[in-house]
């Protein structure tokens, strides 16, 4: 037996007079109002009603019962009002896991569009490029980019996002520019830390090689610092276009072997559960599914595959 539907039928008959009204307000039959209170009794082997044919009235104990079970049953009301607000106007604070370059340069305008439409939900961004555990750390969705792997977190796609070895022309002029892959054992390669170098193309076999073999000149766990050196003519970067793409739409940086460039890889919007998510949650990834474009605005400069 429910005990909070036990109390409210019990509630019922105290301010209805008897088991007939508390019925038809409960919508039950008065059979089951009489066996809710009756198990009610027994668990708490008190008897909270005295019956007779013609009226109900309440014990000593039935008396001190009424006040806390009103009480108790008006909190659990207030409190399913107060979720059912939340969920026809979202708020409270969204939490946000996101990759450093990514949120610094394209999270800004979406954060506040987003806050636009739902004034009432604060935003809370936290940048950082490892991946959190988004349960443990107390995040509502992280953004990731990359092939992900199967796992018990929901990823919805947000945006391709496209992956272009590239160079400046200062460093080619001085240095030549690859015609072939074989060409790269003889070029500065800045490599980034994270990069995930199990890709089956040929250009990450060939930069996983030349790296397991010779290491890099240069290597960062930032992008941004690699695109800038790239343009200061240190040498070759494999690196996404949502950093690079002002470099190669000003021309201070070139693809290099584009025919040669990678499947794109994912920006997706990962969170934990499928069902009975928060409004806030609910929103948000229905507002980013789509806000960057398709191909997205930073692509569009560029010269296509």
């Amino acid at each position: 037996m429910d005990r909070i539907d036990a109390m409210r039928a019990f509630v019922a008959v105290v301010t209805e007079g008897n088991f007939s009204n508390a019925a038809n307000a409960l919508r039950l039959s008065p059979q089951l109002v009489s066996k809710y209170v009756s198990k009610l009794e027994d668990q708490l082997n008190t008897r909270l009603l005295n019956r007779t044919t013609r009226k109900v009235s309440l014990t000593e104990a039935g008396s001190h019962y009424f006040g806390h079970a009103q009480q108790i049953l008006l909190s659990i009301d207030d409190m399913e009002s107060q979720l059912g607000g939340l969920q026809q106007n979202p708020k409270g604070v969204l939490r946000i896991s996101a990759p450093v370059s990514f949120a610094l340069k394209h999270m800004a305008r979406l954060v506040t569009d987003f806050q636009r439409r739902y004034p009432l939900v604060k935003v809370d961004l936290q940048l950082s490029d490892r991946k959190v555990d988004i349960i443990e750390e107390g995040f509502d969705v992280a953004l990731r980019i990359g092939q992900l792997k199967s796992s018990s977190l929901v990823a919805k796609p947000v945006a391709p996002i496209r992956v272009v070895l590239c160079a400046s022309p200062q460093y080619l002029a001085t240095h030549g520019t690859p015609t072939q892959l074989a060409d790269l054992n003889h070029h500065r390669y800045l490599h980034y830390s994270y990069m995930n170098m199990e890709g089956r193309e040929d250009l990450y076999q060939c930069l996983k090689t030349k790296y397991m073999q010779q290491g890099s000149e240069f290597r960062s766990n930032n992008g941004d610092v690699l695109v800038d050196a790239a343009i200061a003519g240190a040498g070759l970067i494999l690196q996404p276009t949502f950093i690079a793409s002002a470099a190669l739409s000003s021309g201070k940086l070139v693809i290099v072997l584009p025919e040669f460039e990678p499947e794109p890889l994912g920006l997706y919007v990962v969170y934990a559960h499928r069902k009975l998510l928060p409004h806030k949650v609910r929103c948000f990834i229905d507002f980013i599914e789509g806000y960057y474009g398709s191909p997205p605005y930073w692509d569009e400069s560029i010269t296509t595959r």
